[in-house]
């Protein structure tokens, strides 16, 4: 609760002319009802005296002409107030699953890596629609039905003090009781059965989405059973939240039952000692059916208003979460022409590692300048260009692009200006069009073509039935590895950045899709800083240097040719390490 109504209140206050309509409609609507029971006593008191009684009759006339007129002024406001809560609250979800988009897509690329995609998903949208119930809860249900209940207590305490004083404390113990079932009982099962509610929803993403990997095992029953025991964990958790919802449901009609009878029979016994008119008498019967309504559904909305806060938990915690890389206030579109990357001193550490990977790196790439990247597996050198894109903030020293500290500039304009090809290239499920066209959304189909040409894509595109309008699927499933890299090539081309990262973009292809894909890049370098990442040695025997990274150090650098002649050098090693499997692998085939 300290969570969740703060941040819904701060943006009803975002549409204040929409909310005082929802408030005016519904309130107003409210203190109309108020009233009703006023008038049904003066009404029946009226018809006691008979109908021959002429000032009876006006009195009658009179209590039926309120009646009317307050049940038109109530559903004139009402209606108001209906008009204007289904734009607020509509643009209230927009917001809120907006920004969570937002956050979520600027957390950092730890953050990605340890969350499920699916389990975000169902976060966002199981928060936005509770956004709704709670919506309608507080401000179509709870406010006027606690103006309700406050107005009758005054309304019956004014004519008798002693059933306003029975119907307070009946009330506040009523509301009390809610309020502890719903925060001390239910409200623990709920959050419960929430995150067992989002591991489902990760537990689909995951298989659906490996779904490829899961028919080549035919593990489909494997992936069933696996469902199924986190359905059944969920199922169980949720069984629990709703048996607590009927304990209290149960509860609060005794205790409703209790009043009901406190009430009436106060009433009856102020008739028997002459102290209430048969029109009293139905004031006070009408007015408390009034209040054991609203009270009833009082203890409905501070549950639903539990259910809904317990929904937008995770929500909310979205929007708390610190994002990882910001802006600083200050920060500025950088500039790239040449491309001159420094590293100054550069210190880094992953998350809670006490020994940094780079402890006072100092290299310099310089503009235009073809540099491979080589070494084992965690030497650095993924880290390296993820440090160029800032994905993550450096501990000490200065990453400077054409003598520009890129922690000054703002992310956006930086990674704008640098291409990255990945060696698992992902695309989005739309068309090729749209995918080439990621990095510039508003090029043209020309130059859209002329980058395919270029990624020696352009004829295979052509193939395809629906052509550069074809759908790729999921993260470009439809596409073999050769196709999606060069989608992924033909997309760099487009973008025409002056700084360009390939992650070892011609691994476990054939050797057709490879030659293709090997030419298609040496025409992206040309006239751009390149900087690839090698895992096959030899992508790198053409560049202009090499940078041999051995546990955050760059223990040797040069060009191919250089790096070969060293006895025992590491990069040496590498060689004729590869060069041996290959060897095996050749004699077996």
């Amino acid at each position: 609760m300290r969570a969740v109504i703060p941040f819904v209140f701060r943006h009803w206050l975002r549409q204040p002319y929409r909310a005082a309509f929802v408030l005016v409609g519904f309130l107003g609507s409210t203190v109309a009802d108020l009233f009703m029971p006023v008038y049904s006593g003066q009404l029946v008191d009226a018809l006691t005296l008979g109908p021959y009684n002429q000032a009876a009759r006006h009195a009658a006339l009179a209590a039926f002409g309120g009646i009317v007129a307050l049940g038109l002024v109530s559903m004139i406001l009402r209606l108001i107030g209906l008009q204007a809560i289904v734009p607020f609250t509509l643009q209230t979800m927009s917001d809120v699953a907006r920004e969570a988009f937002m956050h979520i897509q600027r957390f950092s690329a730890d953050w990605h890596a340890n969350s499920f995609a699916g389990s975000s998903v169902r976060k966002i949208t199981r928060g936005m629609w509770a956004l709704d119930l709670l919506n309608n809860t507080i401000l179509v249900s709870l406010l006027p039905s606690l103006t309700i209940l406050v107005g009758s207590m005054i309304l019956l305490g004014l004519h008798w003090s002693a059933l306003g004083v029975v119907v307070a404390i009946g009330a506040a113990f009523y509301a009390a009781m809610t309020l502890i079932f719903s925060i001390r009982c239910i409200a623990p099962a709920a959050r419960v059965s929430n995150a067992w509610d989002t591991k489902v929803g990760g537990t689909l993403a995951d298989a659906l989405t490996c779904n490829a990997v899961v028919k080549s095992f035919g593990a489909e029953a494997r992936e069933d059973a696996r469902l199924a025991r986190t359905v059944n964990r969920w199922r169980m958790r949720l069984l629990r939240t709703w048996l607590r919802y009927n304990y209290a449901a149960m509860s609060q009609i005794s205790l409703l039952l209790c009043l009901r009878a406190s009430v009436i029979g106060g009433a009856v016994l102020l008739w028997m000692a002459g102290r209430a008119s048969p029109g009293d008498v139905t004031y006070v019967l009408t007015s408390y059916y009034v209040i054991h309504a609203y009270l009833r559904e009082v203890g409905m909305y501070i549950n639903n208003l539990q259910r809904s806060v317990n929904d937008m938990e995770e929500l909310v915690a979205i929007h708390d979460e610190p994002i990882g890389v910001v802006d600083v206030p200050d920060a500025s579109p950088i500039a790239i022409e040449g491309g001159e990357i420094v590293f100054d001193d550069v210190t880094f550490r992953y998350g809670g590692d006490e020994v940094p990977l780079y402890d006072r790196l100092s290299v310099d790439i310089k503009a235009g300048e073809r540099v491979g990247l080589v070494g084992r597996s965690g030497s650095g050198k993924t880290t390296f260009v993820k440090l160029v894109q800032r994905l993550y903030d450096i501990s000490g020293g200065r990453i400077l692009i054409d003598g520009q500290d890129i922690a000054l500039a703002t992310q956006q304009s930086l990674r704008s200006q640098i291409a990255v090809v990945q060696q698992e290239p992902i695309l989005f499920h739309r068309s090729l069009a749209e995918n080439i066209a990621y990095g510039r959304p508003g090029a043209g189909m020309a130059a859209i073509e002329r980058a395919a040409r270029l990624a020696n894509a352009h004829e295979f595109i052509l193939r395809l039935r629906r052509g550069y309008g074809t759908l790729v699927g999921e993260r470009g499933v439809k596409l073999s590895g050769g196709e999606r890299q060069r989608i992924a090539l033909a997309r760099a081309f487009l973008a025409d950045a002056p700084v360009l990262i390939l992650d070892e973009a011609t691994s476990s292809l054939d050797s057709e899709s490879e030659a293709l894909i090997q030419e298609a890049m040496e025409r992206l370098m040309k006239g751009r800083t390149s900087i690839v990442i090698a895992h096959r040695l030899s992508t790198v025997r053409s560049l202009d240097r090499i940078l041999v990274f051995d546990r955050g150090v760059i223990a040797e650098q040069g060009t191919h040719a250089a790096l070969t002649r060293w006895p025992g050098g590491i990069y040496r090693r590498l060689l004729e390490s590869q060069a041996t499997e290959f060897g095996r692998i050749s004699a077996a085939g």
